[in-house]
């Protein structure tokens, strides 16, 4: 269905059983006129379809189902095991989570369960089971979704420990393999017994934190893959399984669950309103968590959606009215939802679904704005989306699934990330320990690409060695690698072998300073890459303030209000040349910026954390080779380009602004939204936060 569909699919969550009065045909109705195709029902009432132990009450979808199906809305159906009913702790109080060995999760929200636990696998397999036999053949079924936004606790009932027990003592043997990999001769931690390891509440050795983490999400993965496995008996060849992500969950890694799914779904949420303003106000990665602020943070959550399986993906869940609690409502100005919805689709998407249809009239969301207000009735978020709704119908299969540009890569790293929130090498504004360490590193160097108006592409390292180094380079001439501290040998030498393929790798702070167990390398850091790369260091410094970085003498990049923050490499020049110096009485004696030749390619190494400007200004000397004929914008302005199923050229051209604006264009192109041609050179024009559709005429 996802290959063959005619369209991006368009809807939103719908739950009939929510609404205070029998509206369904009303609802549906209005869906039809909004140009849905797709709704997704039935993930969040499990005690609805068990109201008791073993007594299920399956009748009440099937009007919502044949409704949806009359109207031609396909139907993505969800399995309830998130939100679990209060009989079932009742009766098993046993089965509920801990978020420290011993505490148990309180009842009342949702996800306070062990998804371990065989009597919750029992009772969820048998619901599971009688919600696919009554409806997995209905023909408004095109998919399933198992469970929901899964890995929001690190589970630490006994259980789950003594699996993880289990699983080190398949992975290394022996208590003295484990006592080597992970130093525990370091305050006399070392094992006798497999019984000797501690919990995990207690621990402050980094080699164990990296294992448990990772086991963690491997239970997550584990879950949802049995679900998958349960559903693909009762489904049909077309029907597609999937889960949404949240894709700041603790316990989910999106690289591997993806693999047993058959195509991503996630959830992305945004701040409104001044929150997409271009340009912006400088918002970082510290304001970033469930939702993102700043225009180049929503294309690099959709970015990270394309990373999972490298491929197009479902938006579950997106802002429909307003999206957080009673004190943060912020609904879109006129045409952002729109954007938002082509910004989406410019980078892969597949799908874009709202939460939710109606705005709730009780429970923890009742603030949450949906399509349609409490009163019920269509308003300005609905006729919007009717609008989007009618030109995803028009534009049809040529935007469905499109594979987005990427000028640049980015290697991610989930137990990098993990790491750095126990063992951050970054300080917080107050001082303390920073757990947003990783994307504090990571994220400005995206963000300079975005600013620079180059595309990402962002992969797991899993994924990407898989390619073979000069393959990839062809492909991919330019790879960043920032804060990748936990980097095994055979990563560090496919980096190597790629710059000396014809890519030019990019090195950002802290990247292969340490190996696969996150223990420091015994080599001159950055360890395996130093002798390529031209450069090592010995020593490293938090930076209490910015810091001005210049360009060197003779050196091409251009840098205007540059600075320097939060970290500092103390870069020392072997064989490379140095490219941008800190000018500062001390740390002057360290570059910040070098790059090597390295046979047919490049390495560049970044000692410190750019500021916006430093960013945007590197990227730029970085692409100097990258041809933009599309550069030359507003600063309100981004353009994003992409390649539909059949080859035809896109182009994604939005006005982030309340500023009209306008672009010459550098070649014909045929907005296939309005049905205007424009020649080379014309001039587009875009109003306040609107967005054009471009193809461009093939050759």
């Amino acid at each position: 269905m996802l290959a063959g569909s005619d369209r991006v699919l368009f809807g939103a969550a719908y739950y009939h059983e929510y609404q205070p009065y029998d509206r369904l045909d009303v609802d549906l109705d209005l869906m039809q006129e909004a140009h849905f195709s797709v709704i997704r029902v039935g993930e969040s009432v499990w005690s609805t379809w068990e109201p008791e132990n073993g007594q299920f009450d399956l009748d009440w979808l099937e009007p919502v189902l044949d409704g949806a199906a009359r109207r031609g809305i396909s139907v993505i159906l969800g399995t309830p095991t998130y939100a679990v009913p209060p009989w079932l702790a009742r009766l098993y109080p046993e089965i509920a989570g801990e978020r420290s060995t011993g505490e148990r999760i309180p009842w009342g929200a949702r996800q306070e369960v062990d998804f371990t636990h065989p009597a919750f696998l029992f009772h969820a397999d048998r619901v599971i089971r009688k919600i696919l036999r009554r409806y997995a053949g209905h023909p408004a079924v095109v998919g399933f979704q198992v469970d929901n936004e899964p890995g929001l606790h690190l589970l630490h009932n006994r259980g789950v420990f003594q699996r993880f027990v289990d699983d080190l003592r398949h992975r290394y043997g022996d208590v003295d393999s484990l006592n080597r990999e992970w130093g525990l001769v370091y305050w006399s931690h070392r094992l006798s017994t497999w019984d000797d390891l501690w919990a995990p509440d207690g621990n402050t050795q980094p080699q164990y934190d990296v294992a448990w983490r990772r086991f963690q999400a491997a239970q997550t993965t584990r879950f949802i893959s049995w679900q998958a496995d349960i559903v693909r008996e009762y489904s049909s060849p077309g029907q597609f399984v999937t889960t949404c992500i949240a894709y700041d969950r603790p316990a989910v890694d999106d690289d591997l669950v993806t693999d047993a799914l058959d195509t991503t779904a996630g959830n992305l949420y945004y701040a409104m309103q001044d929150g997409l303003q271009l340009p912006d106000d400088g918002s970082g990665p510290h304001d970033q968590n469930w939702t993102t602020t700043g225009t180049w943070a929503l294309y690099f959550s959709a970015d990270r959606m394309y990373s999972s399986r490298q491929e197009g993906f479902l938006v579950t869940e997106t802002n429909a009215m307003h999206i957080g609690p009673p004190w943060d409502n912020r609904p879109a100005f006129d045409g952002q939802w729109r954007q938002v919805a082509w910004a989406l689709v410019a980078r892969g998407a597949r799908m874009v679904e709202y939460w939710h249809w109606h705005t709730l009239h009780f429970g923890t969301e009742t603030s949450w704005g949906g399509v349609l207000p409490h009163a019920g009735r269509p308003g300005r978020t609905f006729y919007e989306l009717r609008q989007v709704g009618d030109e995803f119908r028009r534009a049809g299969r040529l935007v469905a699934g499109c594979r987005p540009d990427a000028e640049v890569a980015f290697l991610y790293s989930l137990p990098n990330r993990w790491l750095m929130q126990k063992y951050p090498p970054l300080a917080a504004a107050g001082g303390g320990p920073d757990a947003r360490a990783y994307d504090g590193i990571f994220a400005p160097f995206y963000r300079g690409a975005f600013d620079a108006g180059l595309s990402a592409r962002i992969l797991h390292s899993r994924k990407a060695t898989t390619t073979h180094p000069a393959e990839f380079a062809a492909s991919h001439p330019l790879l960043v690698v920032p804060g990748h501290y936990m980097s095994p040998d055979h990563l560090l030498d496919w980096l190597a072998d790629y710059a000396a393929a014809g890519g030019h790798l990019v090195i950002g702070p802290r990247t292969g300073y340490a190996d696969h167990e996150a223990r420091a390398r015994t080599e001159t850091a950055p360890g395996r890459l130093a002798q390529a790369s031209g450069v090592h260091y010995d020593e490293f410094s938090n930076l209490k303030s910015t810091i001005p970085v210049l360009p060197a003498d003779g050196a091409t990049i251009k840098l205007d209000a540059a600075t320097a923050t939060r970290w500092c490499d103390g870069l020392l020049v072997d064989d490379a040349q140095v490219v941008a110096t800190y000018e500062h009485p001390h740390f002057s004696q360290w570059p910040a910026i070098t790059t090597r030749d390295h046979e047919r390619g490049r390495i560049t190494c970044v000692g410190t954390i750019p500021d916006s400007s430093f960013a945007k200004s590197l990227f730029q000397w970085l692409a100097t080779d990258v041809v933009q004929p599309w550069c030359e914008l507003p600063a309100t302005m981004t353009s994003t380009g992409a390649a539909a199923v059949d080859g035809t050229r896109l182009r994604f051209l939005h006005n982030w602004s309340w500023d009209p604006a306008s672009v010459a264009v550098p070649t014909e192109v045929h907005d296939i939204l309005t049905g205007e041609t424009f020649h080379t050179q014309d001039h587009v024009q875009l109003g306040p936060w609107d967005v054009r559709v471009l193809a461009e005429r093939q050759p």
